[in-house]
């Protein structure tokens, strides 16, 4: 018989070995190895990348319209030895400014939205107006109100990730378990107290989850925010690019835009995975 002092033990979780199967192994949830996981990464990019070979030279596309991976390439050598470093650093730059504003600005009034219901009754409406509102509308405006500079297309993608973002922050700050808040409450703890200590070191690592998506919307708006009066960038590549039907200049800056913005969401992931290290456990 278990004893009383036994039962009330904390449980604890069971590892993934040791739970009731029924004859089968679990696949919902089951973990990977990153060995695994990175050959099976590169394998699907490389059956894509053999697809897209195929198609292009068998599936009687013309070539000026779906040019193949070797025509690419070649034309990625010629951009590299031009203007390709050039062009990224200046729409890394632009994208990465647009989104610092914009976190800067939209996750402390995420976080006010989620905790004090009358600033979210008096902001969140109007935020939810505007985020269905095209950027793209937005460009002539923009270029009345402070031109063509450098800040036009800060504006562009601030306005694109601003007012989503703080919406995304706000309902990862209301999916606070109302048990941790109580419980500040009750040890006697200020309201400032409460927000600090608890309601934001909870919903940290779902508001830098949040950030990791909105960033790969900050650079959706980079060829809009560039396709008005630059001179660089890979946006304003492609814009030319189209221009002239070139194709094969269009893949390439995609691509590295591709490649850039996965950069940096894989920093992102990493640099969130060493600081919420606590919060993978507690999913464990």
């Amino acid at each position: 018989m278990t004893s009383t002092a036994e039962a009330m033990k904390p449980s604890v979780a069971t590892p993934e070995a040791e739970l009731p199967t029924r004859g089968r192994r679990p696949r919902l949830y089951r973990e990977l190895g990153s060995r695994t996981y990175t050959v099976i990464a590169v394998g699907s990019m490389a059956v894509l990348l053999v697809l897209w070979w195929v198609y292009a030279r068998y599936g009687g596309t013309n070539p000026t319209f779906l040019p193949g991976p070797d025509k690419v390439a070649r034309r990625f050598v010629e951009y590299l030895q031009g203007d390709l470093l050039a062009d990224a650093a200046a729409s890394f730059n632009r994208v990465t400014i647009g989104f610092l504003l914009s976190t800067v600005m939209a996750v402390p009034l995420g976080v006010l939205l989620g905790t004090v219901r009358i600033a979210e009754a008096a902001v969140e409406p109007t935020m939810g107006f505007i985020r269905y509102m095209p950027a793209v509308a937005f460009v002539p405006l923009t270029i009345i109100w402070i031109g063509v500079g450098e800040e036009q297309k800060w504006l562009v993608i601030w306005i694109g990730t601003f007012f989503t973002q703080v919406l995304m922050v706000m309902d990862n700050v209301k999916r606070v378990r109302r048990e941790l808040i109580n419980v500040g409450y009750t040890l006697g703890m200020s309201d400032f107290a409460v927000l600090t200590r608890i309601v934001i070191p909870a919903s940290s690592p779902a508001i830098w989850d949040t950030l990791r998506i909105t960033l790969g919307w900050a650079w959706t708006w980079l060829v809009l925010a560039e396709v008005v009066a630059a001179d660089d960038g890979l946006g304003h590549r492609v814009t030319l690019a189209q221009r002239y039907l070139q194709t094969d200049t269009i893949f390439v800056a995609l691509i590295v835009i591709g490649l850039i913005g996965l950069a940096m969401d894989q920093v992102m992931k990493i640099v969130g995975r060493r600081v919420f290290r606590w919060a993978e456990r507690g999913n464990g």
